[in-house]
């Protein structure tokens, strides 16, 4: 019982928290991940660059900065274009997801899962951040309500205290 209750008050206070299972990355970790690409681009071979440039990608989206995610999430969509492997496609589109649900854009966030899905259906991290995002979507619509009703509360009660004052 004293478990069940203790996992209560955790998924409450995770529900206003807005915790979720993304792995976040630190300043030092992109600061590495950048020396490697700069290495890298003294005459690595175009394997070794493109492996480093996913890594920096991968760090940058999972950054607590938003100005990294979104450099992130630039450096991602502008290697889509030259892509043949599904398996290539579907990191980065998943990298995108993430990028796109760290700075608070779920519509198309959840696009892009679908798009991974499409690609691997029985993904479990795509399936995580699918579900993630929907979790993440339907909290905002209850605190959307509840600050929607909490308004229309506060304007009943003042409406009525002003009639009450007229008679």
């Amino acid at each position: 019982m004293e478990a069940k209750i203790g996992q209560f008050f955790e998924s409450v206070g995770n529900f206003f928290t807005g915790s979720d299972q993304i792995p976040w990355c630190d300043g030092d970790i992109v600061a590495g991940c950048e020396r490697e690409v700069a290495e890298a681009e003294k005459g690595s071979s175009d394997e070794l660059k493109s492996e480093c440039l996913m890594r920096l990608s991968w760090a940058l989206v999972h950054s607590r900065r938003p100005e990294d995610v979104q450099r992130g999430i630039a450096m991602l969509e502008a290697s889509l274009a030259g892509i043949s492997s599904p398996l290539q496609m579907r990191e980065r589109l998943y990298l995108l997801a993430v990028g796109y649900y760290r700075s608070g854009d779920y519509a198309r966030s959840r696009q892009l899962t679908d798009r991974c899905l499409e690609i691997a259906p029985d993904w479990r991290q795509a399936l995580t951040l699918k579900k993630t995002i929907e979790d993440r979507i339907k909290k905002d619509g209850v605190i959307g309500i509840g600050i929607a009703a909490t308004a229309v509360g506060l304007v009943a009660g003042g409406i009525a205290a002003a009639l009450s004052r007229k008679k």
